[in-house]
C-alpha cells in the first residue's frame, strides 16, 4: 500500500473511531449540563444555541490521541507505521486542548461562568507553551526552518525562527478559536487546512508527519457529523485553541508556514476584522469623541449575519474560499 492510501486509510478509520463515541459523549455532556453561553452582543439567531453541549474539542482530541500512541507503539514490535517527530504536535493539541477545557469549564461552572479565563491569564500559558515548542522545533527535531515559493533551497532565518514560532502557534490559536462562531465552519475550514498540510508533507515526504494530519483530518469529518448545522455539539476552545496550534506547528514542520496565512485565509481574515474593528473604533472615538465601526459586528461573520446572510450561506461560502486559497497553497508548494 502506499504512502497516500495508509494516509488516506487513517481518516477513514478515525472519522469511523470519532462517530462511534461520539453519540455517548453527548449523552455525558446533556447528563451534566455541559452547556454553551451565549454572548448577550451577539446576533439574536444565536440564542437558540443556549444550552448546546460544548467542549466537543474531547471528541476529535482523544482518537487522534489513540491512533498516533497506538501507531507509535507499533515501532515497539518492529514496525514503521508512525515516526517520534509526530509526538512533538500530538503533545501541543493536548496541552492547548487542556487549556480550552479549563477555559470552557471556567466559562460554564467557574467563578467566571459566562465569561471563561481571562484573557491575559489564557495569553500567558499560550505564549509559555509556544516558548517550549520553538525550542523543541529548533533544537530537539530536524525540521526544515523555511521554504519560498520559487525557492529550491532551505532558508535559513536563525534565532529569528524562536519569535516566528511564539506568533505563530499564539496567532493561529485565536484565529480558530475566533472563527469558531457559526455551525461546522471551523470544522470545515481546519479540515481543509489540515489536509492541504498533510497534501505537502506527502509531497516533501514527510510521511509520518502526513499521516498525522490526515488523522485529524478523519476526526474533525467525524465531529462535523454532529456539529454541522443545526449543530448538535460545539467543539469550544477545548477544541479551537489545540487545532489553531497545532496547525501552526505542522506548517513549521514542513517549512512551508510563510503559506499558512493563504491556506488558512478565514481564520486570518476574521482576526483582522477584530484588530480593525477595535483599533477603528479607539481612534475614531479620540479624534471625533464617538466610536464607529468599520463592520456592522466582528468578528467578520457576524458582519455577514446582520447583511442578511444565512449561517449556512456564510459557512459554504466561506469554505469555498477557504479551499480554493488551499489549493493555491498547495501549488505555490510545488513550484
Amino acid at each position: 500500500m502506499n504512502q497516500a492510501a495508509i494516509s488516506l486509510s487513517l481518516a477513514a478509520f478515525s472519522f469511523m473511531l470519532t462517530v462511534i463515541w461520539g453519540t455517548p459523549l453527548l449523552r455525558v455532556l446533556r447528563y451534566f449540563k455541559i452547556g454553551k453561553q451565549i454572548r448577550v452582543e451577539g446576533p439574536q439567531s444565536h440564542f437558540t444555541k443556549l444550552g448546546t453541549p460544548t467542549m466537543g474539542g474531547v471528541m476529535i482530541i482523544l482518537p487522534v490521541l489513540l491512533i498516533t500512541v497506538l501507531l507509535n507503539a507499533g515501532s515497539l514490535i518492529g514496525l514503521s507505521v508512525s515516526g517520534r517527530s509526530v509526538l512533538l504536535p500530538l503533545g501541543v493539541l493536548v496541552v492547548y486542548g487542556l487549556l480550552g477545557a479549563v477555559d470552557d469549564w471556567e466559562g460554564i461552572r467557574g467563578k467566571r461562568a459566562g465569561i471563561g479565563m481571562s484573557a491575559r491569564t489564557k495569553f500567558f500559558f499560550q505564549l509559555l507553551f509556544s516558548v517550549l515548542v520553538a525550542i523543541g522545533l529548533r533544537y530537539f527535531l530536524d525540521v526544515p526552518e523555511m521554504y519560498l515559493p520559487g525557492v529550491s533551497k532551505e532558508i535559513h532565518i536563525g534565532m529569528w525562527y524562536i519569535p516566528v514560532v511564539m506568533f505563530l502557534l499564539v496567532g493561529f490559536s485565536n484565529a480558530v478559536n475566533f472563527t469558531d462562531g457559526l455551525d461546522g465552519m471551523a470544522g470545515l475550514i481546519s479540515a481543509t487546512a489540515y489536509a492541504t498540510y498533510g497534501a505537502i508533507a506527502l509531497l516533501q515526504g514527510q510521511i509520518f508527519l502526513a499521516r498525522f494530519c490526515f488523522t485529524i483530518t478523519g476526526a474533525l469529518f467525524g465531529f462535523l457529523y454532529f456539529n454541522v448545522h443545526p449543530a448538535e455539539l460545539f467543539m469550544g476552545d477545548t477544541g479551537s485553541l489545540p487545532l489553531g496550534a497545532t496547525l501552526a506547528v505542522v506548517a513549521l514542520m514542513t517549512g512551508q508556514w510563510p503559506l499558512l496565512p493563504l491556506i488558512a485565509i478565514i481564520p486570518v481574515s476574521i482576526t483582522l476584522s477584530i484588530i480593525l474593528q477595535t483599533g477603528y473604533f479607539k481612534y475614531t472615538r479620540r479624534r471625533y469623541g464617538e466610536g464607529r465601526r468599520l463592520f456592522k459586528m466582528a468578528p467578520l461573520h457576524h458582519h455577514f449575519e446582520l447583511l442578511g446572510w444565512s449561517e449556512t450561506q456564510i459557512v459554504q461560502r466561506f469554505w469555498l474560499i477557504s479551499l480554493l486559497a488551499a489549493m493555491l497553497g498547495v501549488a505555490l508548494a510545488v513550484v
